[in-house]
């Protein structure tokens, strides 16, 4: 798989949840939903990025405690700026090596972030480190390979067609593995036999294509942060080729797609 990643710009917080925080948003609640984790429990929320899942744990899964790591410093101001239930506290960490105590979190879960680990397994590892006995571990990663996040998938598609070079950077390609088929082989080599995997469905709405291409426009994620390095001329014809495809005069309406993990520690 292709490792490419040198737009991954990850720093503005409100720039990048406005790209992608809002639809983090609509699955973080089908994921709380599905997980049905117990009340009152020790939640650590690794790879929070701006909160999007800790927002919603604190809102329906009435926990004790969430913890939310990231290594972005920026997320991670936006996150506690936005956030101040004295349930949540959030600190920069690395999932691959987490400043938490042994068996110390029930439910210990990764938003649509694990797919940018150098090391799932040993970020999988960690998981089970810090989870305790009978406690719950669980992530969700968007179906790239499928196209199953419609928007960034038309992006890429668009920028390939004008640009071959993109088709290196497009997430389908880069996180292979974000398919059941996928996961469940991760699972069994991360040690998580018999791990379920669900799919959690949502749309992306669009009232019209202006409201569509201005995240493009903020820099925050790989593919702002590749349209935004474009020069302006190109930067206009890809706008152009992606009207072309998408603009009716009215609601752009997109899928959005994830899978979703879970594991009960023995």
């Amino acid at each position: 798989m292709s490792g490419n990643g040198k737009h991954d710009s990850w720093s503005a917080g409100r720039s990048y949840d406005h790209y992608m925080g809002r639809w983090s948003r609509l699955i973080a609640r089908e994921f709380v939903s599905w997980l049905n984790a117990p009340l009152d429990a020790d939640w650590a929320d690794i790879g929070c990025g701006t909160g999007a899942l800790t927002e919603t744990i604190l809102d329906m899964a009435k926990p004790k405690s969430v913890v939310g790591l990231d290594l972005s410093e920026g997320f991670v101001m936006h996150a506690r700026e936005a956030i101040t239930d004295e349930r949540a506290r959030f600190e920069v960490g690395s999932a691959q090596d987490l400043p938490l105590p042994d068996n110390t979190i029930d439910v210990s879960t990764s938003a649509l972030a694990l797919n940018f680990v150098p090391d799932k397994l040993q970020a999988l590892a960690e998981l089970r480190r810090i989870t305790r006995p009978g406690g719950t571990i669980s992530f969700y990663v968007w179906d790239y390979p499928g196209g199953g996040m419609g928007f960034i998938d038309a992006f890429w598609k668009a920028a390939a067609s004008i640009d071959p070079a993109a088709e290196d950077l497009d997430e389908a390609l880069r996180f292979p593995f974000c398919t059941p088929e996928g996961l469940q082989t991760l699972c069994t080599e991360a040690q998580l036999p018999g791990a379920s995997i669900h799919a959690l469905e949502v749309d992306t709405v669009f009232p019209g294509f202006e409201e569509f291409w201005h995240p493009f426009t903020l820099g925050a994620g790989p593919a702002p942060g590749y349209c935004m390095n474009l020069t302006e001329e190109k930067r206009d014809e890809l706008k152009a080729k992606l009207r072309d495809q998408l603009d009716t005069g009215g609601e752009i309406r997109l899928p959005a797609r994830a899978f979703a993990v879970r594991y009960q520690q023995p």
